[in-house]
């Protein structure tokens, strides 16, 4: 049979789809958001009209939007290569999105100057920890008509550390800070910067209230509502946890990680602050939960965060999840991954000094504070910029350690502080207890000079001097002490140093004592006491040790006491006792050993004991010899037949079978 022909190929071209047609398809797909249904429509458009460049700008900004992110920058670069189309702002927003941020920055630089670019500007400055910059910014663009800058604005100011300066800005923008749920979040963790948590709680409950009746009028089901309002619930457990509310931010926590109705951002924090209020307890548990946010990768990327959660939350909060970790390693006993995670730190945070921190924690885990010391003192030697924290760390661990001297000499390297009362009671309780007596009491001195010549409205000179003359009185340094109190005395008329200086100056000059003592004013409730007469009498006898009372509080309370009326309580009978009818006495001799009481009678001894063996008529000399002496009655009884068991020699039956024969 022969093969049947194949069919020949239609000449005629089928009919091309119109360009008009296709954009009109791509513009129902972004209305939808049907983005990769977007880019396949964009491709057919660049395959039927090469370097269009709105179909390009639809097919890069959809794949944006479908977070295929790479594939985005690829296409940017493929097609500048073909056009002439400028893709710089593209280019670093997807530069932006892969966190690399120092190169999305330096891409930026050279374009014009309008509110897109700057917007920009502001959220990778925003990212890199460079709030004060991107204040500025935002500042420019206040009089750009922007939708929704104030919580930019407030937010950047947060973090910032300028939250002081929110009120005024809202002022200045004519903006309530209940206008927007998210304003009145972004507010409230202004006031919770300046540790105004009730304001925050209110606050907060009030965005909650606003964010749900917002969400709710856009239709959104009750699942995606809470996933939208999952931040504000857990920064409303945090305030409820710093203001005491312990159990309530245990709850909050706890039911929304059950849930798993939350960003992963929000899940992130709530998780690393249930870590930290549970503290050392069920540690295995929390390792568990801290896992959940860890990517499961070997190699360098093994101690990386998972669901990008690197780039959703900031330098500081992804401090506090690692600290975490080390911590719960340490607390669990695993050295091991302990150290290895530690090492791994300084790469993931280059310009952090926490890195340091917990690899000095690792060691005095280990019993190393020795080698904890000298890791921080070499960092403190080489950046002493970064210097504060790290030497005020290695105080610590000296002091736990009890290497007093080089607590102390790590605090005197603080010049910012070392004058401050807190840190020169320190500082001298630690030269003290390192015998450097010198020492502590040149910090004295070095601090009376410091506030002498400080210009502040808050002078703790007089607490210093206080202090500095005690610490010198009872180190024998009476002439120092004594100008300390008289300087006190003239200056600020302190009750307490005129005492002190009373006490000083009366073992060596007298006079002056008593002209000083003259200053004193005179307690209440001594007026009728006579002197003379009570230095006749020979004084009152000493009574334990306890607290003494001055004669005015003696007198008070002498005539405050009253005698205590005795509460009359009905006796308790036993269970079936009839007091009217309670028969015999007991026995008053009921609770004495039988043998002490006057009833008892010992049971006869055996008199075949004392039987002689032998001759007739022999006599043996124990017999003759405890005849003559008398048992003495007031002996204890027990006592005696102990001494006589002791004294009595074992005989063993083969023995006593001999002496039967």
């Amino acid at each position: 049979m022969a093969p049947k022909p194949k069919p020949k190929p239609s000449t005629a071209a089928a009919p091309a789809v119109a360009l008009e047609d296709l954009f009109t398809t791509l513009n129902r797909h972004i209305e939808r958001s049907e983005y990769q249904q977007a880019v396949k429509v964009a491709d057919q458009i660049l395959a039927a009209a090469p370097g269009d460049e709105d179909a390009i700008r639809c097919k890069i900004v959809a794949l944006i939007k479908d977070d295929s992110v790479d594939v985005a920058l690829a296409s940017i670069q493929d097609s500048s290569k073909k056009s002439s189309i400028d893709f710089t702002f593209f280019k670093a927003y997807c530069l932006y999105r892969q966190n690399k941020l120092d190169e999305a920055l330096e891409t930026l630089k050279g374009q014009e100057e309008n509110s897109e670019k700057m917007l920009l500007e502001c959220q990778i400055l925003y990212r890199l920890g460079k709030a004060d910059e991107c204040v500025d910014i935002y500042h420019k663009l206040q009089r750009s008509k922007i939708d929704s800058l104030e919580i930019n604005i407030v937010a950047a100011l947060v973090s910032a550390g300028r939250a002081p300066e929110v009120q005024g800005i809202l002022d200045s923008l004519r903006v309530k800070p209940t206008s927007s749920f998210e304003l009145a979040f972004n507010t409230a963790c202004s006031l919770i910067e300046r540790q105004k948590y009730k304001d925050a709680e209110q606050l907060l409950l009030s965005a909650r209230r606003i964010g749900q009746e917002s969400l709710m009028e856009e239709n959104l089901a009750d699942e995606d509502i809470e996933m939208e309002l999952a931040p504000i619930a857990v920064q409303l457990a945090f305030v409820q946890k710093i203001l005491g509310n312990r159990e309530e931010a245990l709850e909050s926590y706890i039911g929304l990680i059950k849930r798993n109705l939350a960003d992963d951002s929000s899940l992130a924090v709530a998780i690393n602050n249930l870590i930290a209020l549970k503290g050392p307890k069920d540690v295995s548990d929390s390792l568990r939960k801290i896992d959940k946010l860890i990517e499961k990768n070997d190699g360098p990327l093994r101690f990386q965060l998972a669901r990008g959660l690197d780039l959703k939350l900031s330098p500081k909060q992804r401090e506090a999840i690692y600290t975490n970790w080390v911590l719960l390693l340490l607390h669990s006993n695993k050295m091991d991954q302990a150290r290895e995670l530690v090492a791994a730190l300084p790469r993931i945070f280059p310009d952090s000094i926490i890195p340091l921190l917990l690899q000095a924690a690792v060691h005095v885990r280990e019993n190393k504070a020795a080698k904890a010391e000298e890791v921080l003192g070499q960092f403190a030697e080489k950046f002493p910029n970064k210097s504060k924290v790290v030497l005020l760390a290695r105080a610590q661990v000296a002091a736990a350690a009890g290497h007093h001297q080089v607590a102390a000499d790590s605090l005197g390297k603080l010049s910012d502080i070392q004058h401050k009362p807190a840190t020169v009671a320190t500082l001298v309780t630690l030269k003290e207890r390192a015998g450097d007596i010198d020492g502590a009491d040149l910090v004295f001195n070095a601090a009376i000079e410091w506030w002498s010549n400080a210009m502040t409205e808050d002078n703790k000179l007089d607490i210093i001097m206080q202090e500095a003359a005690a610490f010198k009185l009872r180190h024998g340094r009476k002439e120092e002490a004594a100008r300390l109190y008289e300087k006190l005395v003239k200056s600020h008329g302190s009750i307490e140093a005129l005492v002190g200086l009373i006490q000083t100056t009366a073992q060596s000059d007298v006079e002056k004592a008593e002209a000083y003592e003259k200053q004193l004013k005179p307690l209440p409730g001594l007026k009728a006491v006579d002197i003379d007469s009570l230095e006749k009498t020979s004084g009152a006898k000493g009574v334990g040790s306890g607290p003494t009372l001055s004669v005015a509080e003696a007198y008070e309370t002498k005539s405050k006491e009253k005698p205590k009326k005795k509460r009359k309580r009905k006796p308790r009978y036993p269970k079936g006792f009839d007091p009217a009818n309670p028969g015999p006495p007991p026995d008053p001799e009921r609770w004495l050993p039988k043998r002490e009481r006057s009833s008892y009678r010992p049971k006869r001894k055996d008199k075949r004991a004392a039987q002689i063996r032998g001759s007739q008529g022999a006599v043996a000399k124990e017999a003759s010899s405890s005849s003559t002496s008398k048992p003495n009655p007031t002996a204890n009884p027990k006592g005696a037949s102990q001494n006589s068991n002791a004294d009595q020699p074992k005989t063993s039956k083969s023995s006593k079978k001999k002496s039967r024969k």
